[in-house]
């Protein structure tokens, strides 16, 4: 399970948002239903998941209509706040939401459309495990709406996919991308790097593995330890080595060079996709993560489900961790959220500059706090920062050593 909830402001019963709160209808707005339920849980998570034996009085045949009340309540508290307008993206994440019945997902679809309604070409996003996707499976999440399944892959190697305790089959990674396909989704893979006894050998493989599914989207995540998983209680007892940094970097390198020369844009530090098709009266496809664009580009959100945060014109809130108490809570007719605040200027340009820093597009240099604007000039003598893109555009936007420093570049910065 998640680490502890942050610290905030009380949350009021009725989820009701303050009254001078700036809502504005032109901000984009998207919704993230979270669906806490894995089969096992992965040594290496830290998300808000929950299996069988730990659900302690909730129950997951009840949940899709337990989250649907939370849509009927954000519909009534963002309408008396002036802020309904249309979806721009929907993400369905977990946990796994496939182990829900797809006519579930199709429902808590169905109420949050119906609440707030939904643009025309909106990108709606289903997470799922490969051994979960069918089919059958994959035609009622169409027929509900659906346009992209995330596939969460890993790794195509026996050995990486246990250290990680995956216990998908690999060759049900073909089949998922198939179905999907077929029914005609956008196709994204997930894989991870650096987990104890992986070789560069092994990713290559993976990556290698990867492309010949011919996804239209990428994401590489590097293996972070976080505390109180199985994972750093391993490598704290001596059992599993550490991530060893130097060989996540050359990994990363060899995912930019393998995915570019494939044919893939990176667009943010972590994610690659195929360049957009169609142009003029034919169809376009933007093929990147819509939903994640929205979170780094700081749109406006809500986060539905057990811990799921919410952001509203700079309003931060949180939910309840357990399905037990986020049900309980929406049985009294109450909100959901366990705490809610509203960061000051200075939090706001550091969360600006973490965010947009890591994306191909670049941070407008006017964004960062005049006093630090210099900085930019070393960063571009030290090669983290494009020279021609600062010049010529005001951005930074970070070069390949860039990225993989982007947390060094994102300190001289800020502090």
């Amino acid at each position: 399970m998640a680490g502890p909830l942050p610290l905030g402001d009380p949350a009021p019963a009725d989820g009701r948002l303050p009254d001078d709160l700036p809502v504005d209808r032109s901000v984009p707005f998207s919704a993230y239903l979270h669906v806490p339920f894995c089969r096992v849980r992965c040594g290496y998570c830290d998300f808000n998941t929950y299996t069988a034996t730990e659900l302690r009085g909730a129950k997951q045949d009840e949940y899709a209509d337990t989250l649907i009340r939370e849509i009927a309540l954000a519909g009534a508290v963002l309408g008396e706040a002036g802020g309904i307008r249309p979806l721009d993206t929907v993400f369905f994440g977990g946990g796994t939401p496939t182990l829900l019945p797809a006519g579930e997902l199709a429902g808590m679809l169905a109420a949050a459309t119906s609440t707030f309604g939904i643009r025309d070409g909106a990108e709606v996003t289903v997470e799922a495990n490969p051994d979960t996707v069918t089919p059958e499976v994959v035609r009622t999440l169409v027929d509900a709406g659906v346009t992209r399944l995330s596939i969460g892959m890993q790794s195509a190697v026996p050995h990486v996919l246990a250290a990680l305790d995956r216990t998908h089959r690999p060759e049900n990674v073909r089949t998922a991308v198939d179905a999907a396909r077929d029914a005609g989704l956008d196709v994204s893979v997930d894989l991870i790097y650096g987990a104890p006894g992986e070789t560069l050998a092994d990713w290559e493989q993976s990556l290698d593995a990867a492309l010949a599914l011919e996804p239209d989207h990428i994401s590489a995540y590097a293996l972070i330890i976080e505390d109180g998983t199985k994972l750093a209680r391993q490598i704290r007892r001596g059992e599993v080595p550490a991530p060893d940094d130097d060989l996540q970097a050359d990994m990363y390198e060899a995912a930019d060079q393998r995915l570019g020369a494939a044919g893939f844009q990176w667009y943010e530090v972590s994610n690659w996709a195929r360049p957009s098709t169609g142009s003029g009266t034919q169809e376009s496809r933007d093929h990147r993560s819509r939903h994640n664009m929205a979170y780094w580009r700081g749109s406006d959100w809500w986060g539905f489900g057990p811990g799921a945060h919410s952001h509203v014109a700079g309003l931060r809130w949180w939910n309840v961790k357990h399905p037990a108490a986020y049900a309980q809570r929406l049985a009294l007719r109450e909100s959901p959220a366990a705490g809610r605040e509203r960061p000051d200027l200075e939090a706001r340009t550091l969360e600006r500059v973490l965010l947009q820093s890591r994306l191909a597009e670049g941070l407008p240099i006017d964004d960062i706090a005049e006093g630090r604007r210099d900085r930019v000039a070393e960063l571009i003598s030290d090669g983290l920062v494009d020279p021609a893109a600062a010049l010529r555009q005001r951005r930074v936007r970070l070069t390949l050593r860039g990225r993989l420093l982007a947390d060094a570049v994102v300190r001289a910065l800020t502090d």
